[in-house]
């Protein structure tokens, strides 16, 4: 059974006003009753509550993070370097999925609010510029990271990331490719999706809507839709992946099937996971800085806290990777 301050009270003799205000070492209380509080509850197991804490001080030192899927390995590295970012500070991280779910993201981000934390880190938001108008914005700050229309966000340039793939490509020959999109219509997709027309009419090749196949971010997403993209009666030449789990997904669709890659087939992802180096074959990319997200956001979600609000939104340059999931047109 857990301790409470009536209970450290009751022992020292004393109103739970002054266990409260001794265990924050308050000046008023005398040396000598602030040592036999915080002895008795040293002694009793006593554990402060930081919800109590919070509601005191009306300041709490743990941030909150909501990320789109669990599942998702970019996620995962995002989360570690958020966590990465608040070492020193004197901040801890809650983490919670609301699994592509825009309800369960507002139920998610509402129960942060009511634990009073200090902030809130939404990691692929499908509310995105909904917490403008979010009634608890005042409160507790909203940073979200890949949602670059809101004004208080992190994100990659998605649209120069796709560009930078879809002109090495280009130059090396390919003129048929297909997009697998995440399948969710969020708005890294669709600049995503924009990047990658912008680049065909750059270079005058005819747009064909039959290149698009829907996905679902994942490695299933990607096997599927390797079938709709070979019963195509033109066939693409490469494909670009709306990340690296769904190009490792059409890989294995199109080895499945028989086709080698990039012998075959060249395949490019978006992220430039852990897996994409040691993949077979080792996956083209475009690298998304998870060290510098993580870190921009948490010192964007400080300065929020701290009432400053003309900021722009951060936009960060990615990499393309180039490995041996691609290859040049003889």
């Amino acid at each position: 059974m857990s301790v409470s301050i009536k209970d450290i009270a009751k022992r020292a003799g004393v109103a739970p006003s002054t266990v409260s205000r001794a265990l924050a070492n308050h000046p008023r209380i005398s040396p000598e009753t602030r040592q036999l509080i915080q002895n008795l509850a040293k002694e009793l197991g006593y554990v402060p509550s930081a919800v109590a804490r919070s509601l005191v001080s009306n300041r709490s030192t743990t941030i909150g993070v909501a990320v789109n899927d669990f599942l998702n390995p970019f996620y995962v590295d995002l989360i570690s370097n958020i966590e990465e970012a608040v070492q020193g500070e004197d901040y801890h991280v809650f983490v919670s999925s609301f699994h592509r779910n825009r309800e369960r993201e507002l139920s998610l981000t509402g129960a942060f609010f009511e634990r009073r934390l200090a902030g809130a880190i939404v990691v692929g938001s499908l509310v995105d510029n909904g917490y403008l108008s979010w009634p608890n914005r005042a409160d507790m700050p909203v940073v979200l990271i890949s949602c670059p229309a809101y004004p208080f966000s992190v994100s990659v340039d998605n649209y120069r990331g796709v560009s930078a793939a879809m002109t090495y490509l280009i130059e090396a020959g390919h003129r048929r490719i297909a997009f697998v999109t995440q399948g969710h219509h969020t708005n890294t997709e669709q600049q995503r999706l924009a990047g990658y027309r912008a680049s065909l009419a750059e270079r005058n090749i005819p747009p064909d809507e039959t290149l698009i196949v829907h996905g679902d971010g994942g490695i299933t997403g990607g096997i599927k839709a390797v079938p709709q993209l070979l019963a195509l009666p033109h066939r693409p030449t490469a494909i670009f992946c709306y990340n690296d789990m769904t190009a490792i997904g059409v890989i294995n669709g199109l080895q499945h099937q028989g086709y080698k890659v990039p012998q075959d087939f060249s395949v490019v992802g978006f992220d430039d996971l852990g897996i994409a180096a040691a993949y077979s074959p080792s996956l083209t990319t475009v690298r998304q800085p998870t060290d510098q997200l993580g870190q921009f956001a948490v010192n964007l979600l400080y300065h929020l806290a701290a009432g400053q609000t003309h900021i722009a939104p951060q936009i960060i340059e990615p990499e393309l990777i180039v490995r041996q999931s691609t290859a040049a047109i003889c």
